[in-house]
C-alpha cells in the first residue's frame, strides 16, 4: 500500500483491492488459475476472462479481517453473469457463516445481456445474500466510483448495503441513460447530455438525496479511510430500520417528485447556488452535504 495518490476511477479491480487492504493480507478465492469462465459467452463468439470480471477473497483493513469483492468494469462493463454472480453470492454466504464483514467495490453496468435469466437470477441471489448477511449482524460496505458506474441490478444490490461510499465519478441508477432514452425518448432523458447524466446519477446528487452515505475524493486512500470508518459502525437491519427507510423514500417522492432536474432538487434543499455544485471541490461539497443532512434531520 502506497501513500502516492491513486485515482479510484482509473484503477482496476485488483488495484483497488491492493489499495484497500493491508499489505500482503489478501488471499484470492477462485482466482484466474481456476479458469472458472462463463459457459455462455463462447456461444456468442465473445471473449472470456478467467476471473469472469470479479475478484473475491479475504484480507484485512486496518487489522480487521474482511471479505472483499471488486468488479472489473473493463471486462464487459463489469456486467454480472452466472459465474460472476456465483462468486459474489458465495462470498456473502461465507460472510454470514463466519460473521465477517464484506466490502464490495462496484463497477458494473448491470446484468450481462448474453446470460439473460442466469444473470437476473444471480442478482436476486446476491441481494438475498446481502440482506441475510446483514440480518446476521454482518456489515456490507459498498464502494462506487468506477468507470462503469453502478447500474441495473448493481444499483439494486448497492441499495441493500449497510453503507454506500461514493465519489463524484460514481454513478448509481437502476436504469442507465441509454436505456431510459431508448424506452422513453430523448425528451424524457437525453443520454448524450453528459452533464445532465452526471447531475442526475452522479455521486454528488446521490449523496444530497440520501442515496449514498459518504462522499469522498477520487482517491484510493480516501476510499480506504472511509471504509475503515464504515466498518466501525454498529450494524443494524431490522423491521424498524426498513420502516424508517420506506418513510424516507415516501418523503423524498412527496418533496421532489415534480422536479425535472437535479438542480431543482438542490434548490428545494435550500442550496443558494445549485449550479455551483458540479464544479465544487470534493472537500467543499462534503461540508455542504453534511450541512444539508443536518437540515433534513431537523426538518424530520
Amino acid at each position: 500500500m502506497s501513500n502516492t495518490r491513486q485515482s479510484w476511477y482509473e484503477a482496476g479491480a485488483r488495484e483497488r483491492i491492493a489499495a484497500l487492504v493491508d499489505p500482503a493480507s489478501f488471499a484470492e478465492f477462485i482466482g484466474p488459475e481456476r479458469r472458472e469462465i462463463s459457459p455462455h459467452l463462447s456461444i456468442f463468439d465473445l471473449p472470456t476472462q478467467f476471473d469472469d470480471g470479479i475478484v473475491v477473497g479475504c484480507g484485512a483493513i486496518g487489522g480487521t479481517p474482511v471479505f472483499v469483492a471488486a468488479q472489473e468494469g473493463r471486462f464487459m462493463g463489469g456486467a454480472v453473469g452466472e459465474v460472476h454472480g456465483a462468486k459474489l453470492t458465495g462470498l456473502l454466504r461465507a460472510a454470514k457463516a463466519v460473521a465477517r464483514d464484506v466490502v464490495i467495490a462496484f463497477d458494473t453496468g448491470g446484468v450481462r445481456l448474453q446470460e439473460a435469466n442466469a444473470g437476473e437470477i444471480a442478482i436476486a441471489e446476491i441481494m438475498r445474500g446481502v440482506v441475510e448477511a446483514r440480518m446476521a449482524g454482518v456489515r456490507v460496505v459498498g464502494l462506487i466510483g468506477g468507470r462503469a458506474g453502478c447500474y441495473g441490478g448493481g444499483g439494486l444490490i448497492a441499495g441493500c448495503c449497510s453503507t454506500l461510499i461514493v465519489s463524484e465519478q460514481g454513478r448509481i441508477s437502476v436504469t442507465g441513460p441509454e436505456v431510459i432514452e431508448t424506452n422513453k425518448g430523448v425528451e424524457e432523458f437525453d443520454s448524450r447530455d453528459r452533464s445532465f447524466v452526471w447531475r442526475t446519477m452522479g455521486g454528488k446528487h446521490r449523496t444530497l438525496i440520501g442515496g449514498a452515505d459518504v462522499f469522498v475524493e477520487d482517491d484510493t486512500m480516501a476510499f480506504r479511510d472511509a471504509t475503515r470508518a464504515a466498518l466501525a459502525r454498529a450494524p443494524k437491519l431490522d423491521g424498524n430500520t426498513l420502516a424508517a427507510e420506506q418513510a424516507r423514500l415516501e418523503r423524498r417522492i412527496t418533496r421532489f417528485g415534480e422536479a425535472s432536474d437535479a438542480t431543482d432538487i438542490w434548490q428545494l434543499l435550500g442550496i443558494d447556488d445549485p449550479w455551483a455544485i458540479p464544479d465544487m471541490p470534493a472537500t467543499g461539497f462534503a461540508t455542504l452535504a453534511d450541512t444539508y443532512r443536518e437540515r433534513a434531520d431537523d426538518a424530520r
